[in-house]
């Protein structure tokens, strides 16, 4: 094998790595995107359930029970 057939081989590995590279960042990408979005909705629906929690009132099952239990 030449020193330019090693050359070759190895700008062709570069080109692939990074290839990969772009490929592996746009997924994290995405990833960190939808962990975003997911991140929101969790706050949100969080939020929501506390004031459903609110209107609803105290729970039933908190109070002592009558005194003839």
């Amino acid at each position: 094998m030449t020193d330019k057939d090693r050359l070759d081989d190895l700008e062709i590995r570069i080109a692939h790595q990074d290839g990969a590279i772009e490929d592996l960042n746009k997924t994290i990408i995405a990833q960190w995107k939808e962990i975003d979005r997911l991140t929101r909705e969790l706050v949100m629906l969080s939020d929501r359930l506390a004031s459903a929690e609110q209107a609803i009132g105290p729970d039933p099952g908190d109070e002592p029970p009558p005194p003839h239990w």
